[in-house]
């Protein structure tokens, strides 16, 4: 039996960002949000994570935004949606 997370963190960084060089995406972040389970399924067909102005489909396996939502709008033109990396892990 595999259970869902029921929060992420996603990290909205300039899409030019391609090598982090060791930092933390967190650093490089224009916005940061927790999103939390709503029990819903999103267009994708992924689970729907909402909260603190992000709408996201995230495929948990893979931890990966399918779709997104900023304040009820598509993501910005050169700005890419990210799940925070799992420290401790």
């Amino acid at each position: 039996m595999t259970t869902q997370p029921q929060r992420f963190e996603i990290l909205l960084v300039p899409g030019h960002i391609e090598n982090l060089r060791g930092a933390d995406p967190a650093d490089k972040a224009l916005r940061v949000a927790v999103v939390e389970a709503t029990g819903e399924t999103g267009a994708s067909g992924y689970p729907r994570y909402r909260g603190q102005g992000l709408e996201a489909d995230i495929d948990p396996e893979t931890r990966t935004v399918e779709a997104l939502l900023v304040d009820g709008s598509e993501l910005g033109y050169g700005l890419t949606a990210m799940i925070a990396p799992q420290h401790g892990s």
